[in-house]
Protein backbone atom coordinates (compact mmCIF):
# COMPACT_ATOMS: atom_id res chain seq x y z
CA UNK A 1 0.00 0.00 0.00
CA UNK A 2 1.17 3.43 -0.68
CA UNK A 3 2.03 5.54 1.70
CA UNK A 4 0.73 9.51 1.47
CA UNK A 5 4.05 11.73 1.00
CA UNK A 6 2.39 15.05 2.67
CA UNK A 7 -0.70 16.38 4.53
CA UNK A 8 -2.08 17.52 1.20
CA UNK A 9 -1.64 13.82 0.01
CA UNK A 10 -3.48 12.85 2.94
CA UNK A 11 -6.00 15.18 3.42
CA UNK A 12 -7.19 14.10 -0.27
CA UNK A 13 -7.71 10.38 0.47
CA UNK A 14 -9.59 11.20 3.56
CA UNK A 15 -12.03 13.28 1.09
CA UNK A 16 -11.97 10.56 -1.75
CA UNK A 17 -13.16 8.23 1.48
CA UNK A 18 -15.99 10.40 2.03
CA UNK A 19 -16.82 10.74 -1.16
CA UNK A 20 -16.75 7.05 -1.94
CA UNK A 21 -19.03 6.46 1.06
CA UNK A 22 -21.42 9.24 0.11
CA UNK A 23 -21.39 7.68 -3.59
CA UNK A 24 -22.27 3.76 -2.51
CA UNK A 25 -23.86 3.99 0.92
CA UNK A 26 -27.77 5.15 0.67
CA UNK A 27 -27.80 4.92 4.38
CA UNK A 28 -24.79 7.71 4.85
CA UNK A 29 -26.60 10.23 2.24
CA UNK A 30 -29.87 9.69 4.17
CA UNK A 31 -27.71 10.64 8.05
CA UNK A 32 -25.73 13.14 5.80
CA UNK A 33 -29.24 14.89 4.01
CA UNK A 34 -30.71 14.47 7.98
CA UNK A 35 -27.83 16.20 9.40
CA UNK A 36 -27.65 19.38 6.72
CA UNK A 37 -31.44 19.55 7.45
CA UNK A 38 -30.81 19.91 11.28
CA UNK A 39 -27.84 21.99 11.04
CA UNK A 40 -29.59 24.45 8.74
CA UNK A 41 -32.60 24.36 11.77
CA UNK A 42 -30.05 25.04 14.31
CA UNK A 43 -29.48 28.43 12.54
CA UNK A 44 -32.61 30.12 13.46
CA UNK A 45 -32.73 29.08 17.30
CA UNK A 46 -30.35 30.21 20.29
CA UNK A 47 -28.43 27.29 20.66
CA UNK A 48 -26.22 28.02 23.55
CA UNK A 49 -22.23 26.99 22.50
CA UNK A 50 -22.66 23.69 25.21
CA UNK A 51 -26.07 22.79 22.82
CA UNK A 52 -24.13 23.28 19.47
CA UNK A 53 -21.53 21.63 20.52
CA UNK A 54 -24.09 18.37 21.51
CA UNK A 55 -25.72 19.09 18.77
CA UNK A 56 -22.92 18.84 16.32
CA UNK A 57 -20.66 15.74 18.25
CA UNK A 58 -24.08 14.04 17.94
CA UNK A 59 -23.77 14.59 14.07
CA UNK A 60 -20.41 13.41 13.84
CA UNK A 61 -21.02 10.47 15.69
CA UNK A 62 -23.91 9.11 13.43
CA UNK A 63 -21.60 10.03 10.31
CA UNK A 64 -18.46 7.96 11.89
CA UNK A 65 -20.34 5.12 12.83
CA UNK A 66 -21.46 5.05 9.38
CA UNK A 67 -18.29 5.30 7.68
CA UNK A 68 -16.55 2.78 10.25
CA UNK A 69 -19.43 0.43 8.94
CA UNK A 70 -18.99 0.59 5.59
CA UNK A 71 -15.08 -0.10 6.19
CA UNK A 72 -15.66 -2.98 8.14
CA UNK A 73 -18.10 -4.59 5.62
CA UNK A 74 -15.60 -3.66 3.24
CA UNK A 75 -13.01 -5.77 5.06
CA UNK A 76 -14.54 -8.64 5.52
CA UNK A 77 -15.89 -8.78 1.51
CA UNK A 78 -12.23 -8.78 0.94
CA UNK A 79 -11.28 -11.55 3.26
CA UNK A 80 -13.84 -13.66 2.31
CA UNK A 81 -16.72 -14.26 -0.21
CA UNK A 82 -18.45 -16.86 1.68
CA UNK A 83 -20.58 -16.94 4.26
CA UNK A 84 -19.13 -17.36 7.97
CA UNK A 85 -20.91 -16.70 10.93
CA UNK A 86 -18.16 -14.57 12.26
CA UNK A 87 -18.13 -12.41 9.06
CA UNK A 88 -21.71 -11.58 9.61
CA UNK A 89 -21.38 -10.98 13.96
CA UNK A 90 -19.00 -8.62 12.97
CA UNK A 91 -21.27 -6.59 10.16
CA UNK A 92 -24.13 -6.45 12.62
CA UNK A 93 -21.83 -4.96 15.37
CA UNK A 94 -21.18 -2.70 13.01
CA UNK A 95 -24.34 -1.89 12.30
CA UNK A 96 -25.20 -1.94 15.86
CA UNK A 97 -22.85 0.76 16.38
CA UNK A 98 -24.68 2.69 13.82
CA UNK A 99 -28.20 2.43 15.80
CA UNK A 100 -26.51 3.28 19.02
CA UNK A 101 -25.55 6.53 17.45
CA UNK A 102 -28.49 7.41 15.96
CA UNK A 103 -30.73 6.98 18.65
CA UNK A 104 -28.33 8.99 20.34
CA UNK A 105 -28.71 11.51 17.84
CA UNK A 106 -32.48 11.80 18.02
CA UNK A 107 -32.52 11.69 22.04
CA UNK A 108 -30.56 14.82 21.73
CA UNK A 109 -32.45 16.14 18.88
CA UNK A 110 -35.58 15.53 20.52
CA UNK A 111 -34.08 17.22 23.87
CA UNK A 112 -32.42 20.76 21.67
CA UNK A 113 -35.77 21.16 19.68
CA UNK A 114 -38.62 19.77 21.28
CA UNK A 115 -38.80 23.20 23.81
CA UNK A 116 -38.07 25.51 21.00
CA UNK A 117 -40.74 24.12 17.92
CA UNK A 118 -43.95 23.29 20.68
CA UNK A 119 -44.71 27.05 21.01
CA UNK A 120 -44.40 27.42 17.64
CA UNK A 121 -46.42 23.75 16.74
CA UNK A 122 -49.33 25.15 19.39
CA UNK A 123 -49.18 28.36 17.24
CA UNK A 124 -50.21 27.05 14.30
CA UNK A 125 -52.50 24.48 15.65
CA UNK A 126 -54.37 26.73 17.44
CA UNK A 127 -55.03 28.80 13.89
CA UNK A 128 -55.89 25.48 12.28
CA UNK A 129 -57.96 23.51 14.64
CA UNK A 130 -61.28 25.19 14.01
CA UNK A 131 -61.03 24.11 10.31
CA UNK A 132 -64.05 22.46 9.05
CA UNK A 133 -63.97 18.52 8.75
CA UNK A 134 -64.69 18.20 5.22
CA UNK A 135 -61.49 19.63 4.82
CA UNK A 136 -59.96 16.58 5.20
CA UNK A 137 -61.56 14.58 2.72
CA UNK A 138 -61.20 17.34 0.00
CA UNK A 139 -57.53 16.81 1.01
CA UNK A 140 -57.78 12.84 0.50
CA UNK A 141 -59.73 13.30 -3.24
CA UNK A 142 -57.66 16.01 -3.66
CA UNK A 143 -53.90 13.17 -3.01
CA UNK A 144 -55.64 10.25 -4.37
CA UNK A 145 -56.78 11.91 -7.86
CA UNK A 146 -53.20 13.73 -7.54
CA UNK A 147 -51.31 10.81 -7.40
CA UNK A 148 -53.04 8.99 -10.17
CA UNK A 149 -52.74 11.54 -12.39
CA UNK A 150 -49.29 12.17 -11.99
CA UNK A 151 -48.59 8.34 -12.52
CA UNK A 152 -50.60 8.98 -15.55
CA UNK A 153 -48.79 11.68 -16.95
CA UNK A 154 -45.16 9.80 -16.07
CA UNK A 155 -46.17 6.27 -16.74
CA UNK A 156 -43.34 4.46 -18.19
CA UNK A 157 -44.35 0.62 -17.98
CA UNK A 158 -43.69 0.29 -13.93
CA UNK A 159 -46.40 -0.03 -11.49
CA UNK A 160 -50.40 0.90 -11.48
CA UNK A 161 -52.32 3.39 -9.71
CA UNK A 162 -52.33 1.36 -6.60
CA UNK A 163 -49.01 -0.20 -6.38
CA UNK A 164 -45.48 1.04 -7.88
CA UNK A 165 -45.22 3.75 -9.90
CA UNK A 166 -43.64 7.51 -10.62
CA UNK A 167 -44.98 8.49 -6.86
CA UNK A 168 -46.37 6.56 -4.13
CA UNK A 169 -49.72 6.97 -3.32
CA UNK A 170 -49.36 5.05 0.10
CA UNK A 171 -46.98 7.33 1.40
CA UNK A 172 -49.00 10.26 -0.28
CA UNK A 173 -52.22 9.19 1.67
CA UNK A 174 -50.61 8.75 5.19
CA UNK A 175 -48.37 11.95 5.34
CA UNK A 176 -51.61 13.88 4.47
CA UNK A 177 -52.79 11.93 7.26
CA UNK A 178 -50.41 12.93 9.34
CA UNK A 179 -50.66 16.83 8.41
CA UNK A 180 -54.09 16.70 9.30
CA UNK A 181 -53.67 15.08 12.16
CA UNK A 182 -50.83 17.91 13.38
CA UNK A 183 -53.38 20.74 12.06
CA UNK A 184 -56.50 19.29 14.22
CA UNK A 185 -54.56 17.26 17.23
CA UNK A 186 -53.15 20.20 19.31
CA UNK A 187 -50.76 17.82 20.66
CA UNK A 188 -47.16 17.75 19.91
CA UNK A 189 -46.72 14.16 21.09
CA UNK A 190 -49.60 13.02 18.67
CA UNK A 191 -48.50 14.90 15.71
CA UNK A 192 -44.96 12.96 16.07
CA UNK A 193 -46.59 9.87 16.75
CA UNK A 194 -48.50 10.23 13.29
CA UNK A 195 -45.52 11.16 11.14
CA UNK A 196 -43.52 8.14 12.42
CA UNK A 197 -46.52 6.10 11.18
CA UNK A 198 -46.85 7.18 7.82
CA UNK A 199 -42.83 7.31 8.18
CA UNK A 200 -42.90 3.82 8.29
CA UNK A 201 -45.43 3.29 5.67
CA UNK A 202 -43.18 5.21 3.01
CA UNK A 203 -40.04 2.60 4.62
CA UNK A 204 -42.12 -0.37 4.20
CA UNK A 205 -42.69 0.48 0.55
CA UNK A 206 -39.14 0.77 -0.31
CA UNK A 207 -38.37 -2.63 2.37
CA UNK A 208 -41.05 -4.11 -0.06
CA UNK A 209 -39.45 -3.06 -2.93
CA UNK A 210 -42.39 -1.47 -4.77
CA UNK A 211 -41.25 1.90 -4.58
CA UNK A 212 -37.85 3.18 -4.52
CA UNK A 213 -36.96 6.13 -1.87
CA UNK A 214 -37.29 9.07 -4.31
CA UNK A 215 -40.89 7.34 -4.97
CA UNK A 216 -41.63 7.46 -1.45
CA UNK A 217 -40.30 10.86 -0.64
CA UNK A 218 -41.98 12.40 -3.39
CA UNK A 219 -45.45 10.60 -2.10
CA UNK A 220 -44.79 12.28 1.55
CA UNK A 221 -43.95 15.48 0.25
CA UNK A 222 -47.03 15.79 -2.42
CA UNK A 223 -49.74 14.75 1.03
CA UNK A 224 -47.86 17.12 2.93
CA UNK A 225 -48.15 20.16 0.67
CA UNK A 226 -51.57 19.38 -0.56
CA UNK A 227 -52.62 18.71 3.39
CA UNK A 228 -50.88 22.44 4.04
CA UNK A 229 -52.59 24.18 0.92
CA UNK A 230 -56.17 22.76 1.42
CA UNK A 231 -56.29 23.55 5.85
CA UNK A 232 -54.49 26.71 4.80
CA UNK A 233 -55.90 28.42 1.71
CA UNK A 234 -59.44 27.02 2.22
Amino acid sequence: MKKSKNLIESFNYAVNGIIYALKTEKNLRIHFLIATGIIIMSLFFDFTRIELIVLFVSITLVLLAEMINTAVERTIDILTKDYHPLARLAKDLAAGGVLIAAFNALVVGYLLFFDRLNPITHLVLFKMKNSPIHLTFIALVLIIVSTIGIKAICYKGKGTPFQGGTVSGHSAVSFCIATIIAFVANNMLVSTLAFIVAFLVGESRVEGKIHSILEVISGALLGIIVGILVFQLI
